[in-house]
């Protein structure tokens, strides 16, 4: 059963897809230019879905129209989580408290929410992309399929270059999901504009919660350190056996990880150096690239 989340559907399709944003109050003049590249370059999606706190709801508001909701987490979470002030950020930013689970800071819920909506909408695909992505190019989501089959974007064997915490959340996802914890040549599944199947999603919810015993927010935020994308590539690889995907290693966004500040003609250097398949770019607000200028690279 879906919540009013959902637009009201005559009909369901296997095509439908929905695309979904977790963002916070910092990124919110992000999001404004995610929303308007979306309009103007994204086709084939039912709805788009921006994933928020509730301290956040009132000001994303603004982003709302007849294709696009602002989520309440409250709406999707469980109601033991309490997203509050914290006093050590100068109440700047929020953490998360419960008896069940450690404190958890937003990274770790925005996590969360991509989970948790697949419990209250009905389309078949979810298309995830972050809030500091901007569109550069037209982009059917209805090219994430392919056969029957949706595109499950997989680095073979690349996790262990990136050593670190990222080994870490490979451990962890095997924890959750009764796997091995270390593999001899672990594959990434972390990217933005990527593409999960709302079914296998709910049905790896119940793996999990059928194995730990436990509610899915419980057995995957007790250990903190987590990524719900290895969470669901290796629920799909390994449990399923790949059923009902394909495997693809091309990142559709170019990312601006770090360096510094990208003036126009930074902006200019890094669009001419995506890949045909790559569709957008995403600029890390740490590097402190001015909004306005990539708001006019864009031309919107």
């Amino acid at each position: 059963m879906t919540t009013p989340l959902e637009p009201n559907r005559e009909t369901r399709s296997e095509q439908r897809a929905a695309l979904v944003t977790p963002s916070y109050a910092g990124d919110f003049e992000r999001c404004r230019l995610l929303c308007r590249t979306v309009d103007r370059h994204v086709s084939g999606a039912d709805h788009h879905y921006v994933l928020v706190s509730g301290a956040d709801v009132a000001r994303f508001r603004a982003l709302e129209g007849p294709r696009r909701s602002i989520v309440d987490e409250r709406d999707i979470l469980p109601s033991w989580l309490h997203g509050l002030p914290d006093p050590f950020s100068l109440f700047r930013r929020h953490v998360w408290l419960s008896m069940r689970v450690p404190p958890l800071r937003g990274w770790h819920v925005q996590q969360l929410r991509r989970i948790a909506i697949a419990r209250h909408v009905s389309q078949s695909t979810l298309v995830y992309c972050d809030s500091d992505v901007v569109f550069l190019k037209p982009f059917d989501l209805a090219s994430f399929r392919r056969e029957g089959n949706l595109r499950l974007y997989r680095r073979e064997g690349a996790l262990q270059r990136e050593g670190g915490e990222h080994l870490d959340w490979f451990a962890n996802a095997g924890k959750v999901l009764g796997l091995p914890e270390v593999l001899p040549a672990p594959s990434d599944y972390i990217s933005t504009v990527i593409a999960w199947s709302r079914d296998r999603l709910l049905a790896m919810l119940r793996h999990i919660e059928a194995g730990q015993g436990r509610d899915w927010v419980t057995a995957i935020a007790r250990r903190r350190r987590f990524s719900e994308c290895l969470i669901y590539g290796r629920y799909v690889d390994e449990v399923l056996q790949g059923a009902g995907h394909f495997h693809d290693d091309t990142p559709l966004c170019r990312v601006y990880w770090s360096g510094p500040e990208l003036g126009a003609e930074g902006l200019e250097k890094l669009a001419a150096s995506m890949t045909p398949e790559q569709v957008a770019i995403g600029i890390q607000s740490f590097t402190g690239t001015d909004l306005d200028t990539v708001r006019r690279f864009a031309g919107v």
